[in-house]
């Protein structure tokens, strides 16, 4: 996948300025695909090149003039193109997952504490998904959301974004309560 198709999705459900877009991505499209504003600003430019999205020019009397875009039939047909197209597997590439890989031999002290920093970054974000679901589906629960939802795309996302950050953090209290407890035990050994 690339930038261009997280950029077209996140445009299906209006209009956005290049900030607009960025507060999407950090909201709702981040647990999917990571993009700096930066690179969402240069992404649109090339849709827009591309003829892949259009702007339009908004004046506004108390702030700076911006742009919004939307996605073209063009866009849409390349949307089209890429949900046909087979999805290629998805990966694990974590720095963090090769520190605790090496823990045996550069001590596992620090790679604790990068842990336990992990599991508390990643419960706030369970709890951030908890809210934006909540959010999505309004006065429905669940289920009847899932039937019945205007658009679910988004919330399906969503619930991946959740289960992702759920299982890093269970992932992250274990390994750091395991690798304390055969720091424990070592000090004892070392110390009988």
């Amino acid at each position: 996948m690339a930038l261009r198709h997280a950029v077209l999705a996140a445009l299906l459900d209006g209009e956005y300025s290049g900030y607009q877009l960025a507060k999407v991505f950090d909201v709702g499209v981040a647990n999917f695909w990571h993009a700096l504003p930066q690179q969402l600003y240069a992404e649109l430019a090339k849709l827009e090149k591309d003829g892949l999205v259009a702007g339009r020019q908004v004046v506004q009397e108390t702030r700076p003039n911006k742009r919004l875009f939307h996605v073209t039939d063009a866009g849409m047909a390349e949307l089209e193109q890429f949900a046909a197209a087979s999805a290629k597997p998805g990966f694990i590439r974590d720095d963090l997952v090769v520190k605790v890989q090496a823990s045996d031999h550069i001590g596992s002290g620090p790679v604790i504490d990068q842990l336990d920093e992990r599991a508390a970054a990643a419960s706030a974000k369970v709890e951030l998904f908890g809210n934006l679901l909540r959010q999505l589906r309004g006065e429905m629960d669940e289920d009847e959301f899932l039937l019945r939802g205007e658009r679910i795309g988004p919330y399906l996302t969503c619930l991946r974004g959740l289960a992702f950050e759920e299982e890093n953090r269970d992932w992250c209290l274990r390994i750091a309560a395991l690798l304390r407890r055969r720091q424990a035990v070592a000090t004892k050994s070392d110390g009988a």
